[in-house]
């Protein structure tokens, strides 16, 4: 039986190998991390009792746990994290001075 190379090796970051900027993948990562807190905590609940917590109606209930965040604000997902009673902390981290390397090399020129 013949294995199937890969078509394309990712270099460890899918949201780079997609083609994002540093600064789109930062905060595409953050809201996804976000989003999976919530999700962890919401599915302790019924859809009914989630609309009474998150004070929102149930289609959007529907769309947080279907995962169509795409529309939400990270304002809009910190509030849902903190009426769960999610304390958000963020962990920030320099991991990629390449691109901090070169808006200062862009700018002496």
């Amino acid at each position: 039986m013949t294995r199937s190379k890969p078509t394309h090796v990712t270099r460890g970051n899918v949201l780079d190998d997609l083609g994002f900027s540093p600064e789109q993948a930062t905060a595409l990562k953050f809201k996804a991390d976000l989003y999976q807190a919530i999700l962890k905590h919401a599915r302790k609940y019924s859809p009914k009792q989630l609309e009474l917590i998150l004070a929102v109606p149930q289609p959007r209930v529907s769309e947080l746990l279907n995962g169509k965040i795409a529309n939400k604000s990270v304002d809009k997902l910190l509030y849902y994290a903190g009426r769960l009673g999610i304390e958000a902390k963020a962990k920030f981290s320099e991991t990629n001075k390449q691109v901090v390397r070169r808006e200062l090399a862009a700018a002496a020129r």
